[in-house]
């Protein structure tokens, strides 16, 4: 525990100067002996048990002073490497010594060691120092050393090498070192300023990685010990591979042939170079040369890794028999290195070239009736293969009308050979097959279109001779009615139809008064709208005329059908007072039952169809429960029978309605009186005639007229249709079928089978059937499916084209219906039927073919050949062609000679007037020819009647018209700084279009140091420049060169082209980076913060790009510590504060810095950061325990030492200085020595029961700016001395124990503690003698000595003792022992151990049967007995219940619950048996539940008058048994009154006990003067609406043992009898409020206290 204060102090008073005195005495005498320091000198290393020197002497003490003063030494490193010896006073060696494990590198090492005496106190320091040996071989931190270094190095080039370390010191140190003998390396030092040599190897020979790869050297490190010792380290040097060497490739150029019907992935060939360098730089990539053609990509593709070359398209030998392809080598290094060869690829031909037919001239369109042997077109066959692939023959399909005749070298004619019929074939693609003789042979076809001319040799055809249209009435005047077409099988103007209308009559006037046709489209329009009622059809007659020379045309007949439309309302013709427009009155009687004809309304429309059906409908009526009107017949009929509350006048509006759409209709009001005694003066019609009158003569009339016109309405019908059947007949072999053009031509619908399966009736039906190839005639028969009897209504004429479609459409119209469609297919003719038959004729056009043929054969007889030099001006004469070819200029213009080329284009053509051939168009050999070296241009002359085909050439001759070009006008190459002289570098070669001595034939080259011009042949006799360098290039001197090639041709004059060439040399890695300084030195506050900038490290590098790209690092051998507290930037090379600095840790650090390029091989340098710490006073200082504190007494005198202690700082100067404090009124105090060295010692009285350890807590603080402190607690523990007695927890104690318990069970538990410690602290307990009812009460309980558990020897019954007590004696182990005493009282607990006995009936108590007597006469509620029992138990247990168990009749009687009274539940009957049986059960509230029984023998009994009477009405006779009961109820009422008496006594006892210690006796006084009771005023109120059963009010203080007390009431009893007051404990009143508030339902606590204020 910390020391807090003065509180916990003893006071001293006047006696606190003594120790003051005392403490300076001590002071002063402890100044007094720190007189000198001792030191002694030995080696390190020093054997164990060594003699450092004899100390005991040193210090002037003898060997009993070292025992008698406790003489210990303590070392201010904390380890203890001494120890004196007790027998003989030296200070020995008790630890190995290492001085470089103490000391390091510092040149004195000294050990400080504390040397402690007491009695009196003193403290000496004394030195030990320790000299260095030579135990230490020099190390270098790694045994291996890795240096890359590239071959490319220069001469002299330094690489410092890691320093060996040695931690002797002195003349023990390192001092040289040496390298292993080898011709490339030597050994060279660098002098530092703090004296050391770092070894730095130095290149003196050039290194060369492909002859020695791997250097191995030993270098030793030496110290100047005797003897010497030394450490070695391996130094591995890998020479890094430059550049500096070409993939080379086994040959110089390759061949090989390939097919051109190879497929893709064929594997061609594989090319193989390798590279002297390693790594990336001996890695060999190839690829195709930079100007290598797209084709030649596109065709192949080589694999980049392994060198083979693939065919990745198809080969074609006719474009290209040969490819040469440049394949270049390039290695990965930096710079890339390049290596050149040539595969020369031969395409060997296959027959993979179809024929091809090209059309010399176009051909011209033919007329129809053109002669045989008319020339149609020239045609030509041409076969990219050579050789038998090459030669084609040509042939045409059979039965054409057309043939070709051959002329020279693959050239023929195409002329007719038959008649033309431009109707049947109005054009030819004629197919042309040729094919050549390769293996398998190739053919392709061409297809050549001929047009044959029109001549008017066919008249107009109109689509059908007759057309039927159906026009609705009421159209709009103009509209379009139907649209006619006519087709003519001519062309061109005779095809142009025009259409007009014959003039006829329609109901005696000109139908162009109805309508009018558009003469260009055949569109008829109406003139006026048609009324069906009016008119109903009536035809046209079209006729279509063609525009030839001369002119034929064709008539056809429409015939026009109106369809009606709803357009006229129904008319009511009965009644024919409504139909007149007034009212119509009926009467009726009102004897009428459901169902009398009242009335029938008939109407009839003027349209047909469903516009004319006719519905009937009730709008309006007067009662409309008593009239319905039939929908169909128009019937009005009564609903139900006629009522004398129905009104006499009745009024119907009936609404008559057509199924048209729009719907029309009309109305009819009928009047209807009701009249008594009329008989039935409207009849049922369908029943009885009606009488004769006027409106019924009428209504016949209008029905007459009505059959009359729909009579002769279908009579004109069936005749129009059986006209136009009549017509049809005369085309065809019958009205129902029309002939066909071909005899053997059936119908496809003869055999048409339609069957119609329905569910329901069928409203509309529409049956659809006829030629399907013709118009077809087709009926449809209308129905009224709800009318009585039905009618034939209309047959309407109805027209389809695709019988398909009307199936389609019927069949979604009728449900559930099946079709059945059978067609017989027509068989046509192979060619279609379409060709005419020639018959006999055809051997005629073969004779005449043939004879053409041997004419034209015979005509072809020479060929005329023309030179002349390319590039001629247009109109330049050729020759003289018509002298050539022996013809007049006459014959030129009758013959009609043409001249055709075979190129295409025409490059001539014939002076007419002259018959000179002249150059119509540009000619360029080049274009036409290439490279080849002969150019010929075939033509052909064409000449008629008779016809003459000659073939004459135009050979081009070559002209020095091109000047030679380059494929690039610049060339840029890169070459590596690093290539050896005499590396040639293919060029580009130059292009001359001219052939001979017009091509190129020499290069020249600008002049320039570096770079000459040399010439490589390649088989076919050319040249290829190649640039050769002749001296070593440097790109940090000159990065470009800028050349100009010049190519010159052998013409004359001389012609030249030139490409400039851009050399740009390319960087190899041979710089090192370079560092603005050697040594960067730079300072730093050791309280710097994180990511502050140190410094930033700069060097360059003379190269470009990667290789002049610098990295920055700390070296490989910078120490973690370093890395982890500086960190650098690697592309800025500035250093950031990374981690904490500590001047303490390290004063200054040495970094090497790296910068690597990024160039292959890597190049680096080094340089040395030194950063020195200044030191700032950021340790706090330290407190060092030089010996452990021990316990102290708490009755130690003043002065007595507890601990010694040591003062440290790390930082240095006054950042270092330390003073130590105590807190004031700490009974101990600190007593310096000698550097910063004190003695902690008591200078107060202890007391360890206030303080049983000091946690005493001193402050060092040091003397720095701002200064810093340190705490350290320090803990010292106080021994014991037995000065204080045991205490009980409380002085008494209430145990509360339940009766009947097990013997040797635990009743209670005291506890007392002591103050002091361990053995004075260690309690027994005991229990003092004392009696109980004259018993010793050790009889009764015993108690645990060590825990103080008081257990029961027997179990106790509350009847017997309900209370005792007992003395507790705690006593402790000291020396003196020290006790103290503690009063146990003991309650016993009743517990339900005792069941009810009955005391009423006196015979039931003694267990015999209790008889009793009942008058019959009782009526219910009537007392028949009372049953009585006590209970010897107290509280719950001791309430009593009484239960009627079993009965004779259960429900005659009835027991009370509480009283125990047995009454009638009824009155009594004559039924009941006359003894009754009741088993009554008694039982307690306890648990568990004791229970007794008592049976009652009832006699009923007629005349008995009340024997039993009610003893709250009427006391009881004085008797024998009644005396008994009462004795036994004073007896009782004794017992408990006297057991009340002795509780009240025992409760006044213990009050007036408690009221010594307090201020009353009811309140315990605590120990807090002030301290009132909050319970005080508390009041309870209980409101609840049912008996109390259980009540239980507590109070008292809530902060101490209360008491309270607990009355038990029986709730049903009449008279409230006190049965126990029994004490309770409680602490929480509010716990046992919410108990009492969940025990008694539907209650309300009303809580009230009153606090003290």
């Amino acid at each position: 525990m910390c020391y807090s204060g003065p509180r916990m102090t003893k006071r001293r008073g006047y006696r606190d100067w003594r120790w003051f005195a005392l403490w300076w005495h001590h002071f002063f005498l402890l100044w007094s002996t720190i007189d000198g320091q001792t030191r002694y000198s030995i080696p390190e290393e020093l054997a164990q048990g060594s003699v450092v020197g004899n100390i005991a002497k040193d210090l002037g003490l003898g060997l009993s002073d070292i025992f008698d003063r406790k003489l210990r030494v303590a070392s201010q490193g904390g380890k203890q490497f001494f120890s004196v010896d007790a027998g003989k006073g030296e200070l020995i060696v008790n630890d190995r010594i290492d001085r470089e494990a103490l000391c390091g590198q510092s040149a004195s090492c000294v050990l400080p060691l504390q040397v402690v005496v007491e009695n009196p106190l003193q403290s000496h320091r004394i030195e030990v120092e320790i000299r260095d040996t030579n135990d230490n071989s020099p190390s270098f931190l790694t045994q291996e050393i890795n240096l890359k270094i590239p071959e490319s190095v220069a001469i002299g080039k330094r690489y410092p090498l890691e320093s060996a370390e040695d931690p002797d010191v002195g003349s023990n140190s390192l001092k040289t070192y040496a390298l292993s003998k080898n011709e490339y390396f030597s050994l060279k030092f660098k002098d530092t300023k703090n004296g050391k040599a770092v070894p730095e190897l130095v290149l003196e020979k050039p290194l060369d990685r492909e002859k020695n790869a791997l250097h191995q050297l030993l270098l030793t490190a030496l110290d100047g010990g005797n003897p010497a010792k030394s450490g070695t380290c391996k130094i591995i040097i890998d020479v890094l591979d430059i550049n500096d060497n070409f993939p080379v490739f086994n040959e110089n150029e390759y061949k090989v042939s390939l097919k051109e019907n190879s497929t893709t992935g064929t594997f061609v060939i594989k090319l193989t170079a390798t590279d002297a360098d390693d790594g990336l730089n001996g890695e060999v990539t190839y690829c195709f040369g930079s100007r290598t053609p797209d084709f030649v990509l596109s065709t192949f593709e080589i694999n980049d890794r392994t060198g083979e070359i693939i065919l990745k398209g198809a080969l074609d030998y006719e474009s290209s028999k040969s490819h040469l392809i440049d394949i270049t080598a390039k290695d990965k290094g930096t710079p890339e290195m390049e290596g050149h060869c040539r595969v020369q690829l031969d395409v060997e031909d296959i027959n993979d070239n179809a024929p091809e037919i090209v059309l010399t001239s176009k051909p011209s369109p033919v007329r129809e009736d053109a002669p045989s042997g008319t020339v149609v077109a020239l045609i030509s066959a041409e076969d990219l293969d050579s050789g038998d692939n090459g030669k084609v023959t040509l042939q045409l399909p059979k039965r054409s009308p057309f043939t070709l005749k051959p002329s020279y070298s693959n050239n023929y004619e195409l002329v007719t050979s038959g008649v033309l019929d431009r109707e049947i074939f109005s054009e030819y693609n004629i197919e042309i097959t040729a094919t050549d003789s390769g293996s398998p042979p190739l053919s392709s076809k061409k297809t050549i279109h001929v047009s044959i001319t029109d001549v008017n040799d066919n008249p107009p055809v109109f689509t059908q001779p007759s057309y039927n249209v159906y026009l609705k009435e009421n159209g709009v005047p103009g509209s379009i009615l139907y649209s006619v077409s006519a087709s003519d099988l001519d062309f061109g103007e005779n095809a142009k139809i025009s259409y007009s209308i014959l003039d006829s009559k329609v109901q005696d006037v000109s139908v162009s008064s109805y309508v009018y046709i558009n003469s260009d489209n055949g569109s008829i329009y109406s003139m006026h709208s048609f009324d069906y009622e009016k008119l109903k059809v009536f035809q046209i007659q079209v006729q279509a005329k063609d525009q030839g020379s001369p002119s034929l045309s064709s008539n056809a007949t429409v015939h026009v059908f109106i369809l009606d439309q709803n357009d006229n309302a129904p008319a009511v013709i009965y009644p024919s007072s409504a139909a007149l427009g007034s009212l119509s009155h009926q009467r009726m009687p009102r004897s009428a039952k459901a169902g009398h004809l009242v009335t029938k309304v008939t109407a009839v429309d003027a349209d047909s169809g469903h516009n004319a059906w006719i519905s009937y409908k009730l709008a309006e009526a007067t009662d409309a429960s008593l009239f319905t009107v039939n929908l169909y017949t128009g019937e009005v009929r009564t609903k139900r029978a006629v009522s004398e509350q129905d009104d006499s006048s009745q009024r119907l509006l009936i609404e008559v309605k057509d199924d048209g759409e729009p719907v029309q209709s009309a109305t009819v009001t009928v009047s209807i009186l009701l009249e008594d005694g009329l008989h039935e003066p409207i009849l049922d019609l369908r029943q009885k005639a009606a009488e004769p009158s006027k409106k019924t003569g009428r209504m016949t009339l209008y029905l007459i007229l009505s059959l009359a016109s729909v009579s002769v309405l279908s009579l004109l019908t069936f005749l129009i249709l059986a006209v136009k059947c009549m017509r049809n007949s005369r085309s065809s072999g019958s009205c129902c079928m029309r002939r066909s053009d071909c005899d053997d031509y059936k119908n496809p619908n003869r055999n048409l089978q339609i069957q119609l399966n329905t569910d329901g009736p069928i409203k509309y039906v529409e049956v659809l059937g006829g030629d399907m190839l013709s118009q077809s005639q087709s009926f449809r028969s209308c129905m009224s499916p709800m009318s009585e009897y039905s009618d034939f209504t209309l047959i309407k004429p109805s027209s389809t084209t695709d019988f398909k479609e009307v199936i389609s459409v019927l069949d979604a119209s009728l449900p559930d219906s099946t079709w059945t469609f059978e067609s017989q297919q027509v068989r046509r003719d192979s060619n279609g039927g379409m060709t005419k038959r020639m018959g006999c004729r055809d051997w005629r056009w073969l004779a005449l073919w043939w004879h053409h043929f041997f004419l034209l054969w015979s005509t072809i007889n020479g060929q005329t050949r023309y030179s002349i030099p390319e590039e001629l001006k247009q109109g330049s004469v050729v020759g003289n062609l018509a002298k050539d070819l022996g013809l007049g200029l006459s014959d030129m213009f009758d013959r009609k000679l043409r001249v055709a080329s075979e190129a295409g284009k025409q490059y001539f053509s014939v002076d007419a007037g002259k018959g000179e051939l002249i150059v119509n168009d540009r000619i360029d050999r080049e274009a036409l020819c290439g490279q080849s070296a002969s150019c010929v241009l075939p033509l052909q002359v064409v000449l008629e009647n008779p016809l003459n085909l000659h073939r004459i050439e135009v050979e081009i001759k070559d002209i020095n018209d091109n000047s030679p070009s380059f494929h690039t006008k610049e060339l840029s190459l890169k070459i590596s700084e690093s290539a050896a002289v005499g590396t040639r570098f293919p060029l580009e070669g130059a292009e001359d279009s001219d052939v001979g001595s017009n091509s190129v034939k020499s290069y020249m080259l600008t002049k320039n140091d570096c770079f000459t011009l040399k010439m490589k042949e390649v088989e076919d006799g050319k040249t290829v420049p190649e640039l050769v360098l002749e001296k070593p290039l440097d790109r940090e001197k000159k990065a470009v060169h800028q050349l100009l090639l010049t190519a010159l041709d052998g013409g004359n004059p001389v012609m030249s082209g030139t490409s400039e060439i851009i050399i740009t040399v390319l960087d190899v890695n041979d710089n090192f980076p370079v560092f603005d300084k050697n040594v960067y030195k730079v300072s730093l506050g050791e309280n710097t913060a994180k990511d502050t900038f140190v410094v930033k490290i700069t060097a360059s590098d003379a190269d470009e790009g990667p290789n002049a790209e610098l990295n920055f690092s700390f070296g490989p051998r910078t120490p973690d510590y370093v890395s982890s507290v500086f960190e650098i930037n690697s592309l800025t090379g500035e250093i950031h504060l990374k981690g904490n600095l500590d001047y303490e840790r390290a004063t200054s650090y040495k970094i090497e810095i790296t910068a690597k390029d990024n160039g292959v091989p890597e190049m680096e340098s080094q340089c040395r950061l030194q950063i020195d710490v200044i030191d700032v006073n950021d340790n706090t200082p330290e407190i060092v325990l030089t010996s452990d504190p021990q316990p102290v007494r708490e009755d130690a005198p003043s002065g007595t030492v507890v601990a010694l202690l040591n003062a440290r700082d790390a930082d240095s100067g006054n950042n270092s200085k330390v003073t130590l404090q105590l807190p004031r009124g700490s009974p101990f105090t600190l007593k310096p020595s000698f550097s910063n060295n004190y003695a902690l010692v008591t200078s107060g009285a202890l007391d360890r029961e206030s303080f049983s350890e000091y946690n005493i807590e001193i402050t060092a603080t040091d003397s720095g700016s701002p200064p810093l402190s340190s705490k350290k607690t320090i803990p010292v523990s106080i021994t014991d001395v037995n000065d204080n007695p045991p205490v009980f927890t409380q002085p008494s104690y209430n145990v509360y124990l339940k009766e009947n318990g097990v013997p040797g069970s635990i009743l209670y538990s005291v506890s007392a503690s002591d103050l002091d410690f361990g053995e004075n602290a260690k309690i027994s307990y005991s229990i003092l003698d004392s009696k109980v009812q004259d018993v010793s009460v050790s009889s009764y309980v015993y108690i645990n000595s060590d825990n103080g558990s008081i257990y029961s020897m027997h179990s106790f019954d509350y009847e017997k003792l309900k209370v005792f007590q007992i003395q507790v004696q705690a006593k402790d182990q000291g020396s003196p022992s020290l006790s103290s005493n503690a009063t146990v009282h003991v309650f016993i607990l009743d517990q339900n151990d005792n069941a009810p006995a009955v005391i009423y009936p006196s015979s039931a108590a003694l267990g015999s049967l209790s008889h009793q007597r009942m008058p019959r006469s009782a009526k219910a509620g009537h007392l028949v007995t009372k049953v009585t029992a006590v209970d010897a138990d107290s509280g719950h247990n001791a309430w009593i219940s009484y239960k009627l168990a079993e009965a004779t009749d259960a429900s005659l009687f009835t027991v009370n619950l509480y009283t125990g009274e047995v009454r009638t539940k009824r009155a009594v009957s004559e039924q009941d048996d006359s003894s009754q049986r009741l088993l009554i059960e008694v039982k307690d509230d306890g648990e568990p539940v004791q229970s007794a029984t008592v049976t009652v023998s009832i006699l009923l009994e007629d005349g008995l008058h009340e024997p039993i009477l009610d003893l709250r009405q009427k006391a009881a006779e004085p008797s024998k048994k009644t005396g008994r009961m009462t004795l036994y109820l004073i007896l009782s009422l004794a017992s408990v009154s006297v057991l009340s008496l002795l509780t009240f006594l025992i409760l006044a006892v213990k009050c007036m006990r408690n009221s010594r210690s307090s201020g009353s006796c009811c309140m315990r006084r605590s120990d807090c003067d002030d301290y009132k009771n909050p319970n005080r005023n508390l009041q309870i109120q209980l409101n609840t609406d049912g008996p109390i059963k259980y009540v239980e009010v507590l109070g008292g203080d809530m902060l101490s043992q209360s008491q309270s007390f607990r009355s038990c009431m029986s709730p049903m009893s009449e008279y409230s009898d006190f049965t126990l007051i029994k004490p309770s404990s409680t602490t929480d009143f509010k716990e046992v409020i919410s108990v009492l508030d969940a025990s008694l339902p539907d209650s309300t606590w009303t809580f009230e206290s009153q606090q003290v204020s």
